[in-house]
């Protein structure tokens, strides 16, 4: 079994695509993306390929890729295809292998399977991408919460954006749960610069020790 470490958040558009950047650099890592939903524009792997700095042997090609960024069941649908959710299966690798999902817990990976429930089946600890801005308490719990009714390993939150002390300390206590780090806007966002926040503000030891 691959040392798989799942990104996942609450929500879309929160910089879920950068941190998974920033960790499988962190982690001298692999990168897969299961489905990409839009590919007019750069591809999720190709961003991180580019902020990681990955040689194409260190980005794993989607199992689907869809062309309107949508939801992948939509996406899917209008491409006339159906996601075989049961046919996600972890790679095998010989580096840590980060694996990042799309949008947040419940996007549709089909009519009847949710993302959640593709995580569950895998087992892989889960790293929980959250926003500090207003709204995320109720978010991030929420998420919490599903991703222990599922009995999937939470590794921790990372959290993205500016510092937020009461919020993030609302999430920790009020949640239960370890606070990984957080990764703050950076106003370049280069290869070089997304590593030394990274290093500046998450330990590799965390991640490394929960995915073996």
């Amino acid at each position: 079994m691959s040392q798989a470490i799942v990104v996942t958040g609450t929500d879309t558009g929160i910089g879920k695509t950068v941190f998974a950047a920033g960790l499988t650099d962190l982690l001298d890592g692999t990168y897969w993306k299961p489905v990409q939903s839009g590919i007019e524009k750069e591809t999720d792997s190709q961003v991180v390929a580019r902020l990681a700095q990955l040689s194409p042997d260190r980005v794993l090609p989607e199992a689907w890729r869809l062309k309107e960024p949508l939801s992948p069941h939509r996406a899917a649908e209008l491409d006339g295809v159906e996601i075989d959710a049961d046919a996600l299966i972890l790679p095998t690798t010989n580096r840590p292998l980060v694996v990042e999902g799309a949008g947040g817990l419940m996007v549709p990976v089909n009519r009847r399977t949710f993302y959640i429930d593709v995580f569950a089946r895998w087992r892989a600890p889960v790293v929980l991408c959250a926003r500090t801005g207003l709204g995320t308490i109720n978010h991030t719990l929420l998420s919490i919460e599903a991703l222990r009714s599922h009995a999937i390993p939470l590794l921790g939150i990372a959290f993205i954006g500016d510092e937020m002390a009461d919020t993030q300390r609302t999430i920790a206590e009020m949640g239960k749960v370890r606070v990984l780090g957080r990764l703050p806007r950076l106003d370049q966002l280069t290869p070089e610069t997304l590593a030394e926040a990274m290093r500046a503000n998450f330990k590799t030891a965390d991640f490394l020790e929960a995915s073996r």
